[in-house]
């Protein structure tokens, strides 16, 4: 597979929240209030007057100037879509893509798996690839906002605001070799936000089967990303994985991480998590560059991705951080 990230870019709002300082923390009942304390996340980048477009868009300039592109030399334009559109019947795609001044670039949008979007969206890439000897650059781009005014997704995570860009073509330092996914649709309304009739201040993301996530989700989670490990085992050598780079929801799915595939994550993954809470498709990325900046996935050394998302999907990466030409990160 020729799929390699040429440019990674970040838009994190500048204003900071303290997690204790959320409008909801004070409302929370006994067992939600032990969740949000023991969550592991101190602090988020929040700014309600940005919405997701806006961060993408932020992003997307970022990862085009360190790539050396103009939004016109774009080929390709995939956006992984918000969980909550600003308007029914638009296209936040188009929108990106005109704000952007990306007009001759064939834009699609991905989406529906949570957390686990970036993956398809990076499939797609690929193919496109693939398909047509004339794409050259791909621009993959989110924005990452809650579904609600809420920000603690209970028991899940907090959510902070971030936008992701990244452009992707045939060669580049940082090499994508392998991508596996996989999903159960069995949980597709495990969570969600009755919004109908509602006002946007009423918005609350329900769980609709506690047992089910934290137990029979677990168990399930266990055992997917262990055959998806075995399935990338399987294609490539993984000898050589210096990482293992995951989303970030709480300390516990950090340690549920490391147990299942006994494996240490990155220590990026842990910081980025109290910095900065959940950042939806954006987390595995945002790790895996800011732990290649910092050396702990090394020149010449592979990382696994992992990302899990509960309505349900898994998927693992492998990429590599090989040795040119060169991939510019700005986190």
């Amino acid at each position: 597979m020729q799929l390699a990230i040429r440019a990674l870019a970040h838009y994190l709002p500048d204003t900071e929240v303290a997690v204790a300082d959320l409008p909801e923390a004070a409302g929370l009942t006994q067992a939600e209030a032990e969740v949000f304390h023991n969550l592991g996340i101190e602090r988020i980048r929040a700014d309600d007057g940005l919405s997701a477009t806006d961060l993408a868009v932020r992003a997307a300039g970022r990862a085009l100037d360190r790539a050396g592109l103009a939004a016109s030399d774009v080929d390709a334009l995939i956006v992984v879509e918000s969980r909550t559109p600003e308007a029914l019947l638009s296209s936040e795609t188009t929108r990106v893509q005109s704000l952007l001044g990306a007009e001759r670039a064939i834009a699609l949008g991905v989406g529906g798996l949570g957390c686990v979007s970036l993956t398809p969206a990076l499939m797609t890439a690929a193919g496109l690839l693939a398909a047509d000897p004339a794409v050259e650059n791909v621009l993959v781009v989110h924005g990452s906002k809650p579904a609600t005014p809420r920000r603690y997704r209970h028991p899940v995570t907090i959510s902070g605001d971030g936008g992701q860009a990244i452009v992707v073509g045939r060669t580049g330092r940082l090499r994508v070799l392998d991508m596996v996914q996989q999903s159960n649709g069995a949980y597709w309304d495990l969570f969600g936000v009755d919004f109908r009739d509602r006002p946007t201040a009423a918005w609350r993301e329900e769980c609709t089967d506690l047992p089910t996530y934290s137990l029979r989700l677990a168990v399930e989670t266990r055992n997917r990303l262990r055959a998806l490990r075995d399935v990338l085992g399987g294609r490539n050598d993984l000898t050589d994985v210096d990482r293992t780079v995951c989303h970030n929801l709480s300390t516990g799915s950090l340690r549920f991480v490391e147990q299942v595939l006994d494996e240490p994550v990155a220590r990026a993954c842990h910081e980025n998590l109290r910095d900065h809470g959940h950042l939806g498709p954006i987390d595995v990325l945002f790790n895996l560059g800011a732990a290649i900046e910092s050396g702990d996935v090394a020149e010449g050394r592979r990382a696994v991705l992992v990302n899990a998302s509960p309505v349900a999907a898994w998927s693992l990466l492998l990429v590599e951080n090989g040795t040119s030409p060169a991939t510019e990160y700005h986190l």
